[in-house]
């Protein structure tokens, strides 16, 4: 409309240029400025050699009534922008498309299948998961949740960190433990693993294999022990995860790539191409010349390789699967490593585009506002699995994603229990039981037939500045879940959900949902059961529940 609008101002003589240069058209931030807002005559002052005001006001004044449609006025505000108010009628709409879609309402097209893998947690099998992780999980779980949602094809990935320096310190450190439950003199090294899940583990080897071990030589007897509790450990994890509503499409080994000999195949494909050269007895990774600081070691002078050599062939072999975009979830700690991952995928010919990283940020576990010791010297401390029996899988994620992964986040163990308005999971899910509440009663009352329907009634009954809001509000969905996974910021979701929320809140406030007028009551229960709707599929694409009582 508005560049067949600045089309009639040209042939009228009101701009002396024909010229179209890219516009802008979003959603004002506040209610006065309209539902719809372009720049156009800012951008278009170059060309037509007017102030920008004149521009917005001669193309206003070219928009033929006609076809105006559902657009109920238009203003010219501030240096120029042209805001649209849309009637009432343009909005209901909205609501008979969230009743046909459900579940669907919100998806997008927009990644155009493209295949994604997420990796995530990925936290070594050395020892039960930690807070830390289970904010990376709540994250990299409901990133690939709405990647999927808005059109990618995702595949999300474990990868088990079962070989290397850290397994052989696991293996030592039951090793040494059981030792001493056999009365033998041990000193214990502090670079071994803390804690009394590593004594409960040499328990479990004694109760397994008995006195067995001590018959072997001490280092298959460490590698035993490295096998016995890697394997118990990652069973925990597994079934931690899933108490916190996280599933993987596949769990991959780091020794699978050593076993497959792929390991040494991409050393020496990047020896060959000069990008792996020797200097003092060891490989070294030429990552300066894609933008590191400096190069990076990838077998040692003593012959291991570092966990970089097994990196790199893993991300390699991500690609060789087929997908085009690679999503590594890490925590902050690893800032350090992108440059030489982003390195290793780039010299196998793919762009840098197509790789990502997600840095989680540090979480600050609060009790009614007082820090909560988070670990020990001797090796505690709190675990993903005490957070969950304390406040629930729902409270857990979704305060794990209250705040955006880039910034710290207090996470308050009490507030998360509470049953009040100041705690955002309750303030979101009450929203949903509320609603199905008001459907039960106006069932009840033979209003509706169902608590579910798929056509709303008397929709043009809804023309309160509340409805109009909650409407609008519902209709901005599918723009947050692109938003979301453009940006891969989860956190976007659930701003909309509080701001969703707080609409009906606002709305149940000041009026009444079952009244005396059927006709009012059945458009009215046609825009909760919306709500309703999109509430649940905000809420399952951050793996939280939305209950139907609370």
């Amino acid at each position: 409309m508005v560049l067949q609008a600045a089309k009639k101002a040209f042939e009228d003589g009101l701009l002396p240029s024909d010229q179209v240069p890219e516009m802008e058209i979003e959603t004002p931030k506040h209610d006065g400025q309209g539902d719809f807002s372009t720049n156009f005559a800012m951008v278009s002052a170059r060309h037509q050699k007017m102030a920008p005001r004149q521009i917005a006001e001669a193309v206003v004044n070219s928009m033929p009534a006609a076809e105006m449609g559902l657009i109920e006025k238009v203003e010219v505000a501030g240096p120029g922008f042209i805001n649209f108010f849309l009637s009432a009628n343009a909005w209901h709409p909205v609501i008979d498309d969230i009743l046909v879609r459900d579940g669907r309402f919100g998806a997008s097209k927009m990644g155009q299948g493209e295949k994604v893998q997420v990796e995530f947690v990925s936290a070594n099998p050395t020892g039960p998961l930690h807070v830390g992780h289970g904010r990376g999980a709540a994250v990299g779980d409901s990133v690939g949740n709405i990647l999927s949602f808005a059109g990618f094809d995702v595949q999300k990935e474990y990868y088990i960190n079962d070989s290397g320096r850290q397994i052989r310190t696991l293996g030592t450190s039951v090793w040494l433990r059981l030792c001493e439950m056999q009365g033998r003199a041990v000193e214990f090294p502090e670079d071994c693993y803390q804690g009394e899940y590593i004594k409960d583990l040499a328990q479990k080897v004694l109760d397994d294999r008995g006195d067995a071990l001590f018959d072997m030589e001490e280092a298959d007897a460490i590698q035993a022990c490295a096998e016995f509790a890697a394997a118990k450990i990652l069973a925990g994890i597994r079934s931690d995860l899933e108490d916190f509503g996280v599933t993987f499409d596949n769990w991959f080994s780091e020794q699978s790539l050593y076993d497959s000999g792929r390991v040494q195949s991409a050393i020496e494909t990047f020896k060959a191409k000069d990008l792996i050269f020797e200097e003092d007895g060891a490989l070294w990774f030429r990552t300066e010349d894609f933008g590191d600081e400096k190069n990076r070691v990838v077998v040692r002078n003593n012959g291991l390789t570092t966990y970089f050599a097994s990196d790199i062939a893993y991300h390699d072999e991500k690609y060789e699967r087929g997908f085009d975009r690679v999503i590594d979830v890490w925590g902050a700690d690893h800032h350090g490593y992108i440059k030489r991952i982003d390195a290793a995928v780039v010299a196998t010919g793919r762009k840098s585009e197509q790789f990502d990283v997600i840095l989680v940020q540090l979480v600050n576990l609060l009790r009614g506002g007082q820090p909560v010791q988070m670990s020990t010297r001797a090796g505690e401390f709190v675990t993903l699995k005490d957070i969950v029996d304390e406040v629930g899988q729902d409270a857990a994620r979704f305060m794990f994603l209250s705040r955006s992964y880039d910034s710290g986040l207090d996470f308050d163990l009490e507030l998360a229990k509470q049953k009040s308005s100041d705690n955002p999971v309750y303030y979101v899910q009450y929203v949903h039981a509320r609603i199905t509440g008001i459907l039960l009663k106006a069932k009840e009352q033979g209003l509706i037939e169902d608590i579910e329907f798929t056509a709303g009634k008397h929709l043009d009954r809804l023309v309160e500045d509340e409805e109009l809001k909650l409407i609008k509000t519902l209709a901005g969905f599918q723009e947050q879940v692109e938003k979301s996974a453009r940006t891969l910021h989860p956190h976007v979701i659930f701003t909309y959900l509080m701001s969703l929320a707080s609409a009906f809140h606002g709305y149940y406030n000041k009026h009444k949902v079952i009244t005396d007028d059927a006709g009012l009551s059945a458009s009215r229960l046609s825009l909760v059961l919306g709500v309703k709707k999109v509430i649940r599929n905000g809420l399952e694409l951050l793996g939280v529940s939305a209950p139907e009582r609370m």
